[in-house]
């Protein structure tokens, strides 16, 4: 193996590792012990055990964002890319709860702020097709124009605080009821 082949090896099992970690439980004797990856190693590919939430983070982060902008850059048009990015981020959370635990749970748990502005960069090319796919639909007048930050919080804060709920184990959080219920709620929210 190539040293470029072992050092991408290193770095998807400690990312892999540290995923699979309850976020109570994300320190660094826990990832080097269950990655058999020496401390050493991690510092090396990533600074720090913060640097290493930082750079899960943003791998999460940018397989949900992905899956956000599939969803609408598919619609036929407004209405269905709204209801279908609030199905596509439940969906998200029932088929990767890790995943979701983590994005929901780091920001909490792990002091990620020294790599805000790194984390900001790699979401910053998504989060703007994103933007541009609802910045069209509010020039055509189908969705009221709205700040980005307001939009944000119609679109996705109730989807995020159902699944903050459905991991806590809120007994009366169901995802497939959400995703029943809150697409044509959360497109009133937005329409003009």
């Amino acid at each position: 193996m190539t040293p470029h082949k072992r050092s991408a090896e290193t770095i998807r099992r400690l990312l892999d590792t540290a995923l699979e970690l309850p976020p109570g439980d994300f320190t660094l004797r826990a990832v080097t012990e269950r990655s058999g990856v020496s401390m050493g190693s991690l510092y090396h590919h990533f600074g720090s055990l913060e640097g290493l939430a930082a750079a899960l983070y943003g791998r999460c982060m940018d397989e949900l964002l992905d899956t956000l902008i599939a969803a609408v850059e598919s619609a036929a048009g407004a209405r269905d890319g709204v209801r279908e990015a609030v199905r596509a981020y439940l969906r998200f959370t029932a088929e990767h709860p890790d995943r979701a635990r983590f994005i929901h749970a780091a920001p909490y748990a792990i002091d990620l702020g020294p790599h805000a502005d790194r984390i900001a960069a790699g979401k910053a090319a998504r989060l703007e097709r994103l933007n541009r796919w609802i910045g069209a639909h509010m020039a055509a007048g189908a969705v009221a124009p709205l700040p980005a930050a307001q939009v944000e919080m119609l679109l996705i804060g109730p989807v995020a605080e159902v699944t903050r709920r459905w991991l806590a184990g809120v007994p009366e959080i169901d995802l497939a009821e959400a995703a029943r219920v809150l697409p044509d709620r959360i497109w009133r929210a937005l329409s003009a």
